[in-house]
């Protein structure tokens, strides 16, 4: 909801901040925000929706040391046009009042019809260009629509674990999820009781992406059919996904599988739960320059059942080459370049 009047915003940070204290937000980021350096520069990612808005208050209320190298990113997908204007606007308006510098982006290929996965790639390589250190607004409802969105699509522990409060990424780079023990609704209340308004994005109330069927259409009725506190149920589960993922994780890196020259020592698995072939595997073929990034579920399944079998084979991995068993090893051959 829009702005109506003039908000005194470094009062209602500190109300916020009293209805929202750090014991709520999740220890695992806590813990992280402890250890972080002192002149590391935190980076909220800031829309001006409600959940952005009440992260970036509570940043700068609970760590008030931080706030000269706090920076707010906004990226405008300028789908929704005046409106995504005035959402920028907006958020401009609240980080002058803060002292937060203020970077904005524009998505350069928008255009109508746009996917969620493209707009999101899109929003997640400007934070990547900008921060290596990212907070985010996700919480317990993202949690929740995030696990039914990818049980559709078949996923494992590691997809199911998602949105992680603290998540490790290729280069030094964080994503920090500090809200993820608080539901939508509390959220909402307690900008409210602060006095506080925000953006919101009229888009997320329509049925064109899969996020938002998720959300209205089936987290409602799947909580009233539970008759129980659901998006708590889904939040346990993510957190008892990670420490299991986590604990397959450090199995994989203890077993050592990689052998020097690259290829996989199958004798290191054998006898192994299937679950950590699958996880050796998919490691190997991330390290595989350009191969495997396209692989069918079928694909997968084919060359794991030959590996776990030392099953002499070659399977291809599309342009960039095969997969070749031989003599209980499984090593990358690269395809021939074409003269």
């Amino acid at each position: 909801m829009p702005a109506r009047k003039r908000i005194d915003w470094l009062r209602c940070a500190a109300a916020l901040a009293a209805a929202v204290p750090r014991a709520r937000l999740h220890p695992a980021v806590l813990a992280w925000a402890e250890r972080s350096a002192p002149r590391r520069a935190w980076a909220v990612a800031f829309s001006g929706g409600a959940d952005s808005l009440a992260l970036l208050l509570l940043v700068w209320a609970h760590w008030p040391r931080r706030r000269a190298r706090l920076v707010a990113l906004h990226f405008n997908h300028r789908l929704r046009g005046r409106e995504s204007g005035a959402d920028e606007r907006f958020c401009a308006r609240v980080c002058a009042v803060l002292g937060v510098r203020f970077v904005r982006g524009n998505w350069r290929r928008a255009r109508d019809g746009a996917g969620e996965a493209e707009a999101r790639d899109a929003r997640l390589d400007f934070f990547r260009r900008h921060a290596r250190v990212v907070w985010l607004g996700h919480q317990q409802d993202d949690v929740a629509e995030t696990m039914l969105m990818r049980l559709a699509r078949g996923s494992g522990a590691a997809g199911l674990a998602a949105p992680r409060p603290v998540q490790t990424l290729p280069g030094g780079r964080v994503h920090l999820r500090p809200l993820l023990g608080l539901k939508k609704k509390e959220i909402c209340a307690a900008l409210r009781e602060a006095g506080i308004a925000w953006r919101e994005d009229g888009s997320n109330a329509t049925a064109k992406f899969f996020r938002n069927r998720v959300r209205h259409q089936v987290v409602a009725a799947w909580s009233a059919a539970a008759e129980r506190d659901a998006l708590a149920g889904a939040a346990l589960s993510r957190e008892l996904l990670e420490e299991d993922d986590e604990a397959l994780e450090a199995w994989v890196t203890q077993i050592v599988p990689q052998a020097a020259d690259g290829a996989l020592n199958l004798r290191r698995l054998a006898g192994k739960p299937r679950a950590v072939w699958r996880r050796a595997l998919h490691r190997w073929l991330l390290r595989q320059p350009g191969a495997g990034r396209n692989l069918s579920r079928q694909a997968i399944a084919a060359l794991l059942d030959d590996a776990m079998r030392a099953r002499p084979t070659r399977h291809s991995l599309g342009t960039a080459g095969f997969a070749v068993i031989a003599r209980t090893r499984l090593r990358f051959s690269a395809a021939p370049r074409k003269k």
